[in-house]
């Protein structure tokens, strides 16, 4: 039997005698590529903490203390040491383990991460809490140095520093975001990584004067002066933290006595751990940024499963073909510049392509002052992640009609990344953005023409979303607010971006059952008046609108209100959707499946509300 068989708990780590733990982590990382490999799943970063996650649970029991991730694409060794391991084959599959913490799922998923720079501010609450209700437990938070890049982060810090609750926040330091990471903070940690001297003359101290205090308060002094010395420009230890390390993250014995001085000081600590991304996988190693995230793979060489051309493969592509004549466009990214297919821009266009790091209400913000003068500054973003620049989408652009052009990135259902990354409310409140123009393609066609207007033809804020992964059956192009694509006669169908090639589907089984549908695709779904769909729902008499969307804000409701503004009461209206828009990890089609937005889910809506009956499709 495995050493990695006997483990269940942080009890059960914590029973190994130390020259068994090198073996474990050989095992884990082992254990980590292969299912990774089966699954999909981010690699590089797990990889890179095995030593890390180990010491943490050699000296924190998170059955009762709360160990607190940030954004939690690091939590696989934590999942398998704490009962998941026989269950790690569903990893993100649908009904599986998710891929990030989820207390739900475990009671040692402290809180739920999947966006980044939370981690200290969750850790000072938790805090607060344990102190206010007066119980006894450990707070430790696990953050990236990609994380600090994240305004957030630095509320976090302060507070922590100022609350003075015993509080350990770890800082896994591996020069990463997804990419390389950008920015002042980065050239700190990198100065701070060559002072290793420090928490091995802190223990040398501390043992030597354990046994007298009048030395320990005489020297003290003389210790500071030493440590600013040593590590100059601390920002950690000038804001009130007590700094330990660098330390080497892939030594346990070393992080464990580090993990447990930091935790034994009793007050806000910060312990600064040096990892390597990918580490003990040589093609991980090598290229962390494109082991990061990763579909199926062959684990013995690292050769990826083929991905087809998506749509944000085609925005990079696009973009750089509008930027070759027109010089005022820039292109601004948030640490993703790889996942939003601005790579090539930046590789043709270095001057010109600003990468802010994990920023992107900093990003929002920079793109408004550039429009104000005079360029056209194009942020990439992930849905999920633009709703952090929510306030700056109002205060910043849009009070002063600013012309800035968002690629929303993964808009509508992602799949394994579950519900801290899918994109089902970036309608709902870019709605809500006056002055905003929201446009929705359907195809690479339609992709290209649509980047071309936003960029040129329309004033004010415009967004482009798109969603993961590529076109269907529809391929054509009109960039017209509304186009009817096929007529009907007894239901009205209407769709936006790639849900059209649904309701195209759903068309042809309604004609076999002798139902006819009028199908209208959206191409611009705010502003717009929807004269197609209120003309084809008073011709029906049915109206049903299926939306990859949270249901409050939805673009049906729009239409709903529209009709009724315009006094025409269809006898039948479904708005199709995904509710409140909290959806679980799996394949897009099996979620798109089990919430009933698919071709099968609109076929059976369409004809309960024909008369025919809700029997399967």
């Amino acid at each position: 039997m495995s050493i990695l068989e006997t483990i269940n708990s942080s009890a059960d780590i914590k029973k190994l005698n130390k020259s068994d733990l090198p073996l474990l982590c050989e095992e884990l990382r082992r254990f980590e590529i292969e299912s990774v490999a089966q699954t999909g799943g981010h690699l590089a970063s797990n990889l890179g903490t095995v030593e890390l996650t180990v010491a943490i649970h050699r000296v924190y029991d998170t059955q009762k203390d709360r160990l607190i991730f940030d954004v939690g694409h690091q939590c696989y060794t934590h999942k398998i040491i704490t009962g998941r391991r026989s269950g790690f084959h569903t990893l993100r599959q649908a009904g599986g383990i998710s891929g990030f913490p989820k207390p739900n799922e475990a009671v040692d998923d402290a809180f739920i991460a999947g966006h980044a720079s939370a981690s200290v501010s969750t850790a000072v609450g938790m805090a607060k809490a344990r102190t206010l209700q007066h119980e006894d437990y450990d707070v430790v938070a696990l953050i990236g140095d990609g994380a600090l890049t994240g305004g957030l982060s630095y509320e976090g810090l302060c507070n922590a520093a100022a609350s003075g609750e015993p509080l350990v926040i770890i800082l896994n330091d591996n020069t990463m975001s997804i990419s390389k990471n950008v920015g002042g903070t980065a050239q700190l940690l990198q100065a701070m990584r060559i002072k290793p001297g420090y928490l091995n003359f802190k223990k040398w101290f501390r043992s030597a004067s354990r046994h007298t205090r009048g030395i320990y308060d005489f020297v003290h002094e003389s210790k500071e002066k030493l440590k600013s010395w040593l590590l100059p420009s601390n920002m950690f230890s000038d804001m009130g933290l007590y700094y330990l390390g660098p330390v080497d993250g892939h030594d346990v014995e070393q992080l464990e006595n580090a993990i447990r001085l930091a935790r034994d000081l009793r007050q806000p600590v910060l312990l600064h751990v040096l990892t390597r991304k990918g580490k003990g996988c040589p093609y991980a190693e090598a290229h962390p940024d494109k082991y990061h995230g990763v579909g199926p793979f062959d684990p013995a060489t690292g050769e990826l499963a083929p991905v087809g051309v998506g749509f944000s493969d085609r925005v990079g592509e696009f973009l750089c073909q509008y930027a070759e004549q027109d010089r005022r466009i820039v292109a601004i990214t948030a640490a993703m510049a790889g996942g939003t297919g601005t790579e090539c821009f930046e590789a043709k266009f270095p001057d010109r392509f600003f990468d802010v790091g994990i920023a992107e209400g900093h990003a929002v913000t920079a793109a408004a002052a550039m429009a104000k003068q005079g360029l056209i500054p194009v942020f990439a973003v992930y849905s999920s992640f633009l709703q952090r620049s929510f306030d700056m989408l109002i205060h910043d652009v849009s009070l002063q009609k600013l012309h800035v052009v968002l690629c929303v990135d993964r808009a509508g259902l992602v799949g394994s990344d579950g519900e801290t990354h899918q994109g089902l409310f970036d309608i709902s409140y870019l709605g809500t953005i006056p002055g905003m123009t929201v446009m929705c393609p359907a195809s690479f066609a339609e992709l290209h023409e649509m980047l071309g207007a936003a960029l040129h033809d329309i004033a004010g804020p415009v967004a482009v979303r798109y969603p993961r992964g590529g076109e269907g059956r529809y391929t054509d192009c009109s960039v017209s607010a509304e186009t009817v694509l096929r007529k009907g006669s007894d239901i009205s169908i209407v769709c936006c971006g790639t849900m059209i090639n649904e309701a195209l589907a759903a068309a042809d089984k309604l004609a076999v059952q002798g139902i006819s549908a009028e199908i209208i695709k959206l191409g611009i779904v705010f502003p717009n008046r929807y004269e197609q769909c209120l003309a084809s729902a008073k011709k029906t008499g049915r109206l049903l609108i299926a939306e990859e969307v949270c249901a409050a804000g939805c673009i049906g409701s729009r239409i709903l209100s529209a009709c009724m503004e315009s006094s025409i009461h269809p006898k039948a209206a479904v708005l199709l959707n995904l509710g409140d828009g909290i959806v679980a990890h799996g394949t897009v089609d099996e979620l798109r499946h089990n919430n009933g937005i698919d071709a099968d889910g609109i076929v059976r809506t369409a004809k309960a509300m024909c008369g025919c009956g809700a029997e399967e499709a």
